[in-house]
């Protein structure tokens, strides 16, 4: 999919530099003044988007050069540093902004999805997220999951065939839906159901699908869905979805199925405090 990432920082570095570039660094550092600066963190955080940041400076001046002092997925505390900034200082007060701006939403994803891992810790539930991220940041809102514990669902449209209320309603039935896309080019994908009630889930189990997405059913329900797929089709994989948060996700975890998808982790994540401080 060509260098996506790449893509996003070049333009969110067009979008605060413009057409001036940094009037203020400009004016107040020479060409060659040099300067060296710390990534600090403001807050208890999970690590997310150092290489983002890296790539941030590499593309605004190679010369200043951005060195991780922690990893991905790792839990900081306030104060602790975690990366060194040195070189130009035009350069290094320019990428500031747009660097911080990465770093603090994706470590924010981070923080969010590491909270609802440790929420669901032995169930044996994996927790998933959704396509529900900011449009362009994708691959980024993506690692951000991983880095906080998470799994990834589908990318996009592309790598599973996700059967929704919509396609059922077009394609007149669920069964329908299924005949055609088992028959269709795309059969050898990864096919999931989604149903919203325990008599659809009843027909789903008489299809050849892999996946049954549980849509915004009670815990009752989850139940009463986990006991007949063990009985009638136990290979089946579940999934709940839908109003899914940190205070319930547990109780979810516990009603036995197999994956969670949350989209509040990447649509509903509050970017962390960072911050970048001169030495």
């Amino acid at each position: 999919m060509n260098d996506l990432i790449g893509d996003v920082v070049r333009l969110a570095l067009e979008e605060d530099l413009g057409p001036g570039g940094d009037v203020t660094s400009e004016a107040i550092f020479g060409p060659h003044d040099l300067a060296k600066a710390f990534v600090v963190s403001r807050e208890s955080l999970v690590v997310a988007g150092l290489d983002v940041a890296a790539r941030v400076y590499a593309a605004l001046d190679a010369r200043v050069h951005f060195r991780p002092l922690c990893a991905d997925g790792d839990q900081r505390e306030a104060g602790q540093r975690l990366a060194e900034v040195a070189g130009p200082a035009r350069g290094l007060w320019a990428g500031e902004r747009t660097a911080l701006n990465f770093l603090q939403r994706l470590s924010g994803i981070a923080t969010l999805t590491r909270a609802f891992a440790k929420a669901i810790e032995g169930t044996g539930c994996r927790l998933l997220d959704t396509r529900k991220t900011s449009p362009g940041h994708r691959l980024l809102d993506k690692a951000a999951v991983r880095a906080g514990g998470g799994r990834n669902h589908r990318m996009g449209l592309f790598d599973g065939i996700l059967i929704k209320d919509n396609h059922i309603a077009a394609a007149g039935s669920l069964a329908e839906a299924v005949t055609r896309a088992r028959a269709g080019a795309h059969a050898l994908l990864r096919i999931e159901v989604e149903v919203d009630s325990l008599a659809q889930l009843e027909e789903a189990m008489g299809l050849p699908v892999d996946i049954v997405l549980l849509d915004n059913m009670s815990i009752a329900d989850l139940r009463l869905a986990v006991e007949r797929r063990s009985v009638r089709k136990p290979g089946l994989l579940l999934e709940a979805s839908g109003g899914v948060r940190l205070e319930n996700v547990r109780a979810i975890a516990e009603t036995g199925v197999d994956f969670i998808s949350a989209g509040v982790l990447t649509h509903g994540a509050r970017a962390v405090d960072i911050g970048l401080d001169a030495e």
